[in-house]
């Protein structure tokens, strides 16, 4: 799947290393193109760290087996290869994404779009190799003319997708590692585990508190390429994170930087000064494929509307000096302080 910059990461105390206060349970791997940790206060009833890490990897494989468009042989590739324009039945998980991916088509104007894969492998940030340059127009129009999440029909019974075209392709990147981050919580919870944070690749979902017995504490990201630095930490419990930024996936070309981040309207990188959104959302899904949606439609366009549906939201915008902070009011009572 598409490589993508942790945003976030679980600031982990040097005070959880003292006598007073129980070492919490780490547990870390690759996954997805990127990697992946889950963290508990306490490790389920009966199960041990080895064991625990074999049942995540397993629910991790099953999600890179139907969503992953770097393994030639998953669910969402071979749909992406079948030249057909019928029905293809489709399996339950990648029906899931695929709804959502819809919704949030929907709920933005076409600025979050899964069937954008093809421009993406255009300007060379997907699985197919190609040189990092700038496409030529007359190529990009004859991709646009297949690209359109309203080009995949869905249906339910019995459950198929239709494509309207044989060389559209779908690329989840956007949402699927927040609905890999929503299936290892699931997996938690059917252990009865009521306190945990998993992160995959800087997307995350939490539920309870840390070994202190307080809300997760989480840092955001500063969005500069040179290296990892915090510009905002918060608190949370009982939700998903995602960010999303522009800010290490890139190329230049004749003094012009081109974002990773496709714009389905026009067929190339977003060009304003948005450096990366921060979502809140009770599904890791659904805030990783918001966070995306936002990071198209800009600082202006996205905080509107994240505004308007009260989703806890928060944008940091490039400027001469830095970069500016810009929240919904729903998302200001999870900050813990301002970070320098």
């Amino acid at each position: 799947m598409k490589r993508r910059a942790w945003g976030l990461w679980l600031l982990l105390s040097v005070c959880c290393l003292t006598a007073c206060i129980p070492t919490p349970t780490r547990i870390e791997g690759g996954t997805m193109g990127t990697g992946y940790a889950v963290v508990l206060p306490h490790l389920p009833l009966g199960m041990s760290k080895e064991s625990l890490q074999q049942g995540i990897e397993t629910v991790l494989k099953h999600v890179n087996d139907v969503m992953s468009t770097y393994q030639a042989d998953s669910e969402l590739s071979l749909l992406n290869k079948n030249p057909s324009t019928d029905w293809v039945p489709v399996s339950a998980e990648l029906m899931t994404v695929l709804k959502e991916a819809r919704r949030i088509s929907e709920l933005s104007g076409g600025a979050f779009d899964a069937s954008v894969g093809p421009l993406v492998n255009l300007w060379g940030f997907g699985p197919e190799y190609h040189d990092l340059v700038v496409p030529e127009p007359q190529k990009v129009e004859e991709i646009r003319a297949y690209v359109g999440y309203e080009k995949l029909e869905l249906r339910d019974e019995p459950r198929a997708v239709k494509k309207a075209h044989p060389k559209m392709a779908i690329d989840l990147s956007a949402i699927a590692k927040g609905y890999g981050v929503d299936q290892v919580a699931a997996y938690l919870e059917s252990l009865e585990a009521k306190h945990y944070l998993v992160d995959i690749g800087g997307e995350l979902r939490t539920r309870g508190r840390n070994a202190r017995g307080e809300p997760w504490t989480v840092a955001i990201e500063k969005p500069v390429p040179e290296g990892r630095f915090v510009q905002q930490l918060i608190h949370i419990s009982d939700t998903g994170v995602a960010t999303s930024g522009d800010y290490r996936n890139y190329f230049e070309q004749d003094g012009k930087r081109y974002s990773h981040t496709i714009d389905p309207t026009t067929g190339a990188p977003i060009t304003h000064n948005l450096a990366s959104v921060t979502v809140l959302h009770p599904l890791s899904m659904t805030a990783d494929g918001l966070a995306t949606a936002l990071t198209v439609l800009g600082p202006e366009k996205g905080l509107a509307l994240a505004e308007q549906k009260k989703w806890p939201v928060l944008m940091l915008v490039k400027t001469e000096d830095g970069f500016s902070q810009k929240m919904t009011s729903s998302f200001a009572p999870f900050i813990l302080q301002q970070a320098h």
